[in-house]
């Protein structure tokens, strides 16, 4: 049934945290900026303490996240996005490449491929926003590029099944809204990229790299047939730039968000590490699995529940869009919930964050929230 205005009155409780931004997503709980080891302020990212700090992000990041031997990781510059250009521009041109897309940065990763790369062999296969493309079309001869999980749609790959295991070309992930919420396949990926200010709610304009050792092989022998910006250059003289594996970044970080990315790994182990994590998000997915069994107003935008993300969580509202967007803007004037309305490009609805920095509690709370602001808009 659908609530109405004779049965729903305004709720009592609201959440302690109303940040339910999909990026950059709350910051974790306890947070505070006392709290931050902050020695490397004022010193230069290439003195010695500077690359200690920048070093120990890629240590810890490899440890906590269990990678194969031989993967590595780096620092890089702006954000995901910086990480997947430089993965593309240096990797992509030696195999044809398939690109699987269903939602907006997917469809980027398209867009950049065919009219900036130019590349001559490229498959695209694409579907609608809740949907998953035919992920057994990937041909293990080629390079595949790929999202684990739609950010702005809801939707993620179950599983990596459909990655062969005997491939002779390079799988390049895009995982910002996956790692630390959701397991990883790493033998499958041999390109990851993610953000800080997704799922452990670090700061924005740094990207992380992990670099399989096939990735590497590639990297060392082959050679893009376009020039390469300087903040792209992983290697030189046809060898890697093991430096940047080592905390010697290509462009100057910001050490205070440094020092923010090792606060948030230090939590990850308070929760028990990666594992802990995610079944904190998938807890806080459950929530929401109960509210919208209980609402028949109220659905995901992901088609297939093995599909549905359990951090960007995307929704569905029978209802105007107009009045969806009402819905957002109400529960933003009431300080109950921020930046929830569906991202610009997907159809209109809701997004909440449900990475583990979010508390199941706080979205106990914001649920009946939701109830009361469809009353409100759809009169």
């Amino acid at each position: 049934m659908k609530p109405t205005a004779d049965t729903l009155n305004q709720p009592k409780i609201k959440p302690l945290n109303p940040n339910f931004s999909s990026g950059p997503c709350s910051k974790r709980p306890g947070y505070a900026l006392k709290n931050l080891d902050i020695a490397t302020l004022g010193r230069s990212h290439r003195s010695a303490a500077g690359k200690a700090a920048l070093l120990k992000t890629c240590v810890d990041t490899a440890e906590l996240l269990d990678l194969p031997e031989g993967y590595r990781v780096g620092v890089v510059p702006a954000s995901d996005t910086g990480a997947m250009e430089m993965a593309m521009w240096s990797l992509l041109g030696a195999r044809p490449v398939d690109v699987f897309a269903w939602e907006s940065f997917g469809q980027g990763w398209i867009t950049d491929i065919n009219k900036q790369l130019k590349l001559d062999a490229v498959n695209a296969y694409t579907a609608d926003y809740g949907q998953l493309p035919d992920l057994q079309k990937a041909n293990p001869k080629h390079d595949v590029v790929f999202t684990w999980n739609g950010t702005t749609s809801g939707v993620k790959t179950p599983n990596a099944d459909w990655i062969s295991d005997e491939r002779e070309g390079l799988t390049i992930c895009d995982a910002t809204s996956a790692v630390f919420a959701m397991e990883m396949p790493w033998h499958k990926l041999d390109v990851v990229t993610f953000s800080w200010q997704k799922v452990l709610g670090g700061e924005g304009a740094h990207g992380m790299l992990i670099l399989s050792p096939r990735a590497v092989e590639r990297l060392e022998n082959y050679t893009p047939r376009w020039p390469l910006p300087k903040i792209f250059r992983l290697t030189k003289g046809n060898k890697l730039i093991e430096g940047v594996f080592r905390g010697e970044t290509i462009n100057t970080p910001s050490m205070l968000c440094v020092a923010d990315y090792l606060d948030a790994l230090d939590w990850v182990r308070s929760l028990g590490g990666v594992d802990g994590a995610i079944a904190k998000s998938r807890d806080n997915l459950a929530v929401i699995e109960s509210f919208v069994a209980d609402n028949d107003w109220i659905d995901f935008l992901a088609a297939s529940p093995e599909t549905r993300s359990n951090t960007s969580v995307c929704l569905v509202v029978d209802a105007a869009d107009d009045q969806v967007k009402a819905m957002a803007k109400l529960l933003d004037a009431e300080g109950v919930a921020y930046d929830i309305g569906a991202y610009r490009d997907a159809p209109a609805g809701l997004r909440i964050w449900c990475g583990a920095t979010v508390e199941a509690s706080d979205l106990d709370a914001l649920m009946p929230w939701l109830s009361w602001a469809y009353v409100q808009a759809t009169g």
